[in-house]
């Protein structure tokens, strides 16, 4: 990799086995003199590495230790993953905090998540886990996708969401039976803006993290009226434009809070498939100083894969990033282990299985590469 692990701890408040915290010039401002750190001596310090090893910690896992659970039991569950994942060299997650138009923390504008039937904290306890082991930890959002029409129904009707529903208001829109935020819409910049003040104000996170849910289809019709009324001619660069004003408004809001604190983005690892499928315009973002802080691509591809083998579309991340500021950090698909990928082509379908240590080659390739980290979906 080519950034080599920071040694100094920032204001030597956290201690972990082998490495200490230091973001870097990329991350604006961490470097504190001593006279600013004595007029700063009770606030947080933000914890993140210029060399990240994430993992991330995905809502669709918290059945297995946080429903049901006591708040004891959801810490003793969050101490084991740490612990696991602090042995594997992990010193960042990315938390689900805002997965579908719900909280995982302490909200005054979403309701709280279907899976936290207990009456804690999860963000303030993996915080508080994380930060004792020397761990970073990102707030995970979904800036646009919400409840299904069922959940919707069952939720108050002073939900903000669920009012711009029943006022007919173009910016909330329903795809395949679940509603989303409507890119285009300035309404939906400022309630994301408001989210991410409202989780920074509270929370003593390190950044804040988006993943590849960006625009929820391309039918035309979905913003067909608001495009119309654009004036614009490209429905493809409007869309791109409509994603990236949000993308922006996240980090200028993050910035604003704290510039030591970072942002990041994960879009898919097919760079065609970001511009095509969810109008992300990747190369915008990861291209120049002002959208993001790290860029996370989902290379869940292996090295046989016939559409996006993996060592080319790393180098094609490499590529994109080169020379922008911008910390790359690749994806890796843990979760794809002993498992048939059928998205690869019939040469390749068995190579996760056939392959046992593919994830291990792949981390090899990244650390050969000019990337700054990796991280794992497991």
């Amino acid at each position: 990799m080519k950034k080599i692990m920071a040694a100094a701890c920032a204001a030597a408040l956290f201690v972990c086995a082998g490495c200490s915290a230091e973001t870097g010039e990329r991350y604006s401002s961490v470097y504190m003199t001593e006279s600013a750190a004595a007029d700063k001596e009770q606030e947080y310090v933000p914890l993140n590495y210029t060399e990240q090893v994430g993992l991330w910690l995905p809502y669709v896992g918290f059945p297995e230790y946080m429903q049901s659970r006591s708040e004891e039991q959801f810490r003793t569950g969050i101490q084991h993953i740490l612990e696991d994942a602090a042995a594997d060299g992990v010193n960042t997650v990315y938390f689900h905090v805002h997965p579908n138009g719900d909280a995982y923390y302490r909200s005054d504008i979403y309701p709280r998540g279907i899976y936290l039937d207990g009456d804690y904290d999860p963000l303030a306890i993996v915080i508080d886990e994380a930060h004792k082991r020397g761990i970073s930890v990102h707030g995970w959002i979904n800036p646009l996708r919400m409840q299904t029409d069922e959940e919707m129904r069952a939720l108050p009707g002073d939900f903000i969401v669920k009012k711009w529903i029943a006022s007919g208001s173009p910016c909330v829109k329903n795809v395949n039976g679940r509603w989303y935020l409507a890119p285009y819409c300035r309404e939906t910049v400022e309630l994301l803006k408001e989210t991410v003040s409202e989780i920074i104000g509270r929370y003593d996170v390190d950044g804040i993290h988006i993943d590849d849910y960006f625009y929820p289809t391309t039918d035309e019709e979905f913003d067909r009226e608001a495009f119309e009324e654009s004036g614009s001619s490209d429905l493809s660069q409007w869309r791109m434009d409509n994603v990236s004003r949000f993308v922006k408004a996240i980090y200028d809001t993050v910035k604003a809070a704290d510039r030591r604190l970072i942002f990041g983005i994960s879009p898919q690892g097919n760079i065609d498939a970001d511009y095509g499928s969810q109008y992300a315009d990747v190369r915008l973002w990861g291209g120049q100083h002002g959208y993001c802080d790290y860029i996370v691509p989902q290379i869940y591809f292996g090295f046989e894969n016939e559409t996006s083998p993996f060592l080319p579309t790393l180098a094609q991340w490499e590529d994109l990033t080169e020379g922008s500021g911008v910390s790359l950090i690749i994806g890796l698909a843990a979760y794809k282990l002993g498992r048939e990928d059928k998205w690869a082509g019939s040469s390749a379908e068995l190579e996760w299985i056939n392959d046992t240590d593919i994830i291990n080659k792949q981390i090899e390739a990244v650390k050969e590469s000019s990337a700054d980290g990796y991280a794992l979906y497991r």
